[in-house]
Order: C-alpha cells, then sequence, then structure tokens
C-alpha cells in the first residue's frame, strides 16, 4: 500500500503550491551546498574580518560613550551581548565552513579519480604504441635491403647472360 504523506491529504491547498521541507531531498542540497561555499569564501576575506572589526569597535564605542539611556550592552559587565552575537555567528560560520571543505573534498576527490583514468589511458595508449613500434621494428628488420635486393637482382642478371652465352655456343655449334 502506497504511504500517503499528510500534506497530501489536505484538500484546502491547491497541489501545484504545498512545498516540502526545506533541504529534505527536494533537490536544493546543491543549492545549500553552494551558499555554504560562498558564506565561507565570504568569511575568509580581509574585508569580512575588516567589517567584523568595525562592527565590534562600533558596537564597544556606542556602549562605551553614547548616552546611558541609549546603551544597550553594559561596559560594566563586559559587554555580554556582543560576546553571544559573536558566539552565534562563530557557531554557524564553524558548520558552514566545515560543509564548504567536505564539498571540496569530494570535487577533489572526483578530480583525483578522473585524473588517475585519465593517467591509465595514456599509459595503456604508451604501451599499445610501443608495442606498435616494436612490431613496425621486426618487420623492417625482416623487409629486404637494398643491398640484397641489388646482389640477388646481379646474381639472376648472371644467370641469365651465363645462359644467353650457352644458348648461343649451342646454337653456333
Amino acid at each position: 500500500m502506497a504511504r500517503v504523506d499528510v500534506e497530501d491529504r489536505r484538500f484546502d491547498t491547491p497541489k501545484g503550491t504545498r512545498r516540502s521541507a526545506p533541504f529534505r531531498g527536494s533537490g536544493d542540497n546543491d543549492r545549500f551546498g553552494r551558499f555554504t561555499e560562498w558564506v565561507a569564501r565570504g568569511m575568509g576575506t580581509p574585508g569580512f574580518l575588516l567589517g567584523l572589526s568595525v562592527f565590534a569597535i562600533t558596537w564597544m564605542a556606542w556602549n562605551a560613550f553614547a548616552p546611558e539611556p541609549l546603551r544597550f550592552d553594559s561596559i560594566a559587565i563586559g559587554f555580554t551581548a556582543l560576546t553571544l552575537v559573536l558566539s552565534l555567528q562563530a557557531s554557524y560560520a564553524a558548520p558552514l565552513i566545515l560543509l564548504a571543505q567536505n564539498r571540496q573534498d569530494d570535487r577533489d576527490r572526483v578530480q583525483i579519480e578522473q585524473d588517475r583514468q585519465r593517467a591509465e589511458r595514456g599509459l595503456a595508449d604508451t604501451e599499445y604504441l610501443a608495442r606498435e613500434v616494436v612490431a613496425l621494428r621486426l618487420a623492417v628488420r625482416d623487409l629486404a635491403s637494398k643491398e640484397f635486393i641489388r646482389a640477388e637482382l646481379r646474381a639472376v642478371l648472371e644467370e641469365l647472360d651465363r645462359k644467353d652465352e650457352e644458348e648461343r655456343e649451342h646454337a653456333a655449334s
């Protein structure tokens, strides 16, 4: 019996507008992977580090020098809210960077396998060509050289000349 999802039993939502849970085998894994790589690339730039530094310095300066009613993070307790914000950023950054590294490792593994296959094909082609060259060398060695053919032709000509001479002598007698 076929399994029927809860969403499929809802009649108040048109079939084309139902949405599955994000990243649950919906084909968005690649989009999420590209997003993690984009985040990881962004966090590795001097611009990100400079922006984060400016953000933290601005936060601390505002909460240290702004009028008391406008401050939202007390310097007396060590900028607790800033610490929490930076911890939250770090807690999301680390897994995103690891996901991006895993995707890069997968791409590298595929590239290495393709390079290995290409190298095997190149080696097989080289071995085939080497065997063909050896076969050609052996075939050329079996061929008659010019000197051999000339010597054979001279021998045949001498024999023909001798036979002609014998026939003339035989006809003359």
